[in-house]
């Protein structure tokens, strides 16, 4: 459990937490929540995270460094595959796991995957694992108390706790718990005022990406992959050029980005260059070109250029 000297004054702490779950869980929502600032990007389309993001939590008694992962599932695909290894990867590497499990969904075989593989963390390296039911403002509190009972069920978790991202419901308690099972530390690992350390290329491809994934049919998040090729800044101007290309596997998923006359990447680059924008601290060009690079996720040489 939670130590209660913790946040007390007598002693500092900080380190890694990272949130885990299948697909859709809630994850990147919860970590920007947490954060307090955009940091990874959401989508109600499922498997949009795509790489880990670090959202940093600082507070005059603990810093917390969450790092947002793809969703764990059964691959279909070789992206799939090395999806799930940058997971197990990580999961060996942290201080303390958020297990996410959304409250409007029942508690099924996917989750029982996941929680056997937190259950083999814990008994090899002794991770403590904090069981988050997510979305919780989705559902009445007979729903709630039913699920959190089947999460518990599921598992020996540290502690189980609800909360709704979305709506800021016990989001500062969650933060709490996470950093309470976090080790002692000198002071903060990255100074105050840090929110992510990741570079702004990733951010902006990701930026990009979430634009794109808004309103298009089920198969095409899968498929879709954001490259920035250059960020240049114009000179004797403000203004910076960022050109950026959005690959698909097939012709037919790029007429889909085009949309009608260029209108729906029209959208995309507006809806993105908004976020750039406030990620930059500046007006921006962006450039936007859809190519199409075929079954790449099935292509390791392809995966490799597209930085999976």
């Amino acid at each position: 459990m939670v130590d209660p000297s913790r946040g007390s004054g007598a002693e500092y702490a900080a380190g890694f937490a990272c949130l885990v779950g299948r697909p859709n869980a809630g994850k990147s929502t919860l970590t920007n929540a947490l954060v307090g600032h955009k940091v990874a990007i959401t989508s109600s389309k499922p498997q949009t995270t795509r790489h880990t993001i670090r959202g940093i939590v600082t507070t005059p008694a603990s810093q917390l460094i969450l790092v947002d992962t793809p969703g764990l599932h059964r691959p279909r695909t070789l992206l799939g595959e090395r999806l799930n290894d940058l997971v197990r990867e990580t999961l060996l590497e942290v201080d303390v796991i958020g297990f996410c499990l959304p409250a409007d969904q029942r508690v099924g075989p996917g989750d029982a995957f996941i929680a056997a593989e937190l259950t083999e963390v814990m008994r090899a390296r002794r991770t403590p694992v904090v069981a988050i039911a997510t979305k919780s403002d989705r559902v009445d509190r007979v729903r709630l108390a039913e699920h959190l009972i089947a999460i518990d069920q599921l598992g020996a978790w540290s502690d189980i706790i609800p909360c709704s991202a979305t709506r800021g419901d016990q989001v500062d308690e969650v933060a709490t718990v996470l950093a309470g099972h976090l080790p002692s530390a000198p002071g903060p690992l990255y100074p105050a005022g840090v929110l992510t350390d990741e570079p702004d290329e990733v951010m902006i491809a990701e930026l990009v990406r979430e634009a794109a994934l808004e309103g298009v049919r089920d198969e095409l998040p899968h498929s879709l992959a954001v490259v920035v090729e250059e960020i240049m800044p114009r000179q004797e101007s403000h203004l910076l050029d960022v050109r950026v290309n959005v690959f698909v596997e097939r012709d037919s998923q790029k007429a889909i980005i085009i949309g009608r006359g260029g209108s729906r990447l029209r959208e995309v680059g507006s809806n993105a260059r908004a976020g750039i924008e406030e990620l930059l601290g500046r007006r921006v060009h962006l450039d936007l070109h859809v190519k199409v690079a075929k079954d790449w996720q099935r292509d390791p040489k392809q995966l490799g250029r597209l930085g999976f």
